[in-house]
Formats: C-alpha cells, sequence, structure tokens
C-alpha cells in the first residue's frame, strides 16, 4: 500500500523527478510528458464521473481511473534490458485483461447505439462534453505515450489500453447523449 507522509520532498527543486527504479529524468523529459497526459486524462475523466454521479457509467469511469493510475506507474518503471513487460511483484504493468475489460465495456456500451451517419460534434449534453474532454484527454496521453515508445521500449498492453480508452470515451459520451439521439452531427462546409 502506498503511504505519502510528507507531500513536498524539494528533490524536484533542481527540475528532475524520480521514477519508480530510483533513476531520476527532468520533469520535461519524454517519459514525464507521456505520466503528466495520463494524468491529466485521468483528472478529464475525474470530471466525467462527477457529472454521471451514481450511475453504471460512472463505476465504470472509476474503474478506469485507477486502471490509469497503474497505466502511469507503468510509465514510471522503465523496462530493464530485456523485459517482456510482466508484472512482477515489485513491478506494477498494465495486463492484456484490462484491455480485454475495455474492449467488452465499447462493446457493450456500442450495442445500443444507433450507426452513425455522420461525425459528431463534442457536446450534447453537459455530461456528454465532459465525456469528449477526457475522450481529447486521453488521446493526447496515447500521443505522447506513442511519442516515448519510438524513443524507449513502452508496455504494448499500456499502448492498447491508451488507445481503446479514446474509444470507449466517444461510445459513452453518445450513451450519456440519450444513446446518441442528442448527439450533435457535423455539417460540412456548412457555414461557408
Amino acid at each position: 500500500m502506498v503511504r505519502l507522509n510528507k507531500i513536498y520532498t524539494r528533490t524536484g527543486d533542481d527540475g528532475t523527478t524520480g521514477l519508480v527504479d530510483g533513476s531520476r529524468l527532468p520533469k520535461h523529459a519524454a517519459r514525464m510528458e507521456a505520466i503528466g497526459a495520463v494524468d491529466e486524462a485521468n483528472s478529464a475523466i475525474g470530471l466525467a464521473v462527477c457529472a454521471l454521479a451514481g450511475s453504471e457509467h460512472a463505476l465504470a469511469l472509476t474503474r478506469i481511473q485507477n486502471d490509469l493510475f497503474d497505466l502511469g506507474a507503468d510509465l514510471a518503471t522503465p523496462a530493464a534490458p530485456g523485459e517482456d513487460f510482466a508484472p512482477g511483484e515489485m513491478t506494477l504493468r498494465v495486463v492484456q485483461a484490462q484491455v480485454d475489460w475495455l474492449e467488452g465495456a465499447i462493446d457493450a456500451v456500442n450495442a445500443r447505439l444507433a450507426p452513425l451517419r455522420s461525425f459528431i460534434l463534442p457536446g450534447g449534453s453537459e455530461a456528454a462534453a465532459r465525456v469528449h474532454v477526457a475522450r481529447a484527454s486521453a488521446r493526447a496521453a496515447e500521443r505522447r505515450a506513442t511519442a516515448l515508445a519510438a524513443a524507449d521500449p513502452v508496455n504494448p498492453a499500456a499502448l492498447a489500453y491508451l488507445n481503446r480508452l479514446s474509444d470507449y470515451l466517444f461510445v459513452l459520451a453518445r450513451a450519456v447523449n440519450r444513446d446518441g439521439a442528442d448527439d450533435v452531427l457535423w455539417v460540412p462546409g456548412q457555414n461557408r
């Protein structure tokens, strides 16, 4: 269990931050950008949870928030040479079962929705708009994580999770919009 007795440590005053393995990186490093983007997505999901309080969707989003903490810990633990990204006693890694759960959640929500006839504008209702903000934040986190993966090894399950997350948030926003009835459709060239 994590125990935080002191919130500030002053160890980051030099512009670096510590990773799980004890190494330190500049706060602007690609790994820290990815971790920060995951945190931003998690915070945006927290706003959506508030808008959906008490619903089955809020419970699913809270589960996802916990998974995103796992994902942040995964990113904060650089791979050892030759590591296969399997979780260990002291290493927290996102696993395929978490990706599979998200895929099942996407399929369950999407089964209730009518097929799209157009792209939709982010909005419809305040709750759906908050979910769309979370979706856009999840896409940003995915971009940062794939940028990191271009330079350093990253757990493939973590990348897959981020990819599925934005898909889930897209279908969830439609579900929150009365199963798509309140979606606002894009009209190409409408204001030319």
